[in-house]
């Protein structure tokens, strides 16, 4: 269920919107005359947010390339040729 709060509670209860979001890592939704405004989250939900969106954001254009008639390549020889290459 998201956490919604009032904008004025975001003014006056700022250290409680805080502990909550680093306590849960989810966002609080603010609301101004009512209506949504604002979602607030801490610095390590965001990141992980972030991470995730690159990562699908990857996968998804290896799909592409991959449908688009990419060459696809086995993890383990490429892993290999590339420890060969670069630790000798």
């Amino acid at each position: 269920m998201p956490h919604i709060r009032s904008s004025a509670d975001l003014r006056n209860n700022y250290n409680e919107i805080s502990t909550f979001c680093h306590d849960h890592a989810e966002p609080v939704f603010i609301t101004k005359n009512g209506r949504g405004d604002l979602a607030v989250m801490s610095i390590e939900a965001y990141d992980a947010l972030l991470e995730t969106a690159q990562t699908d954001a990857a996968i998804f254009r290896a799909e592409q390339e991959l449908s688009a008639g990419g060459e696809l390549l086995d993890a383990e020889e490429v892993l290999t040729s590339l420890r060969r290459k670069y630790f000798g």
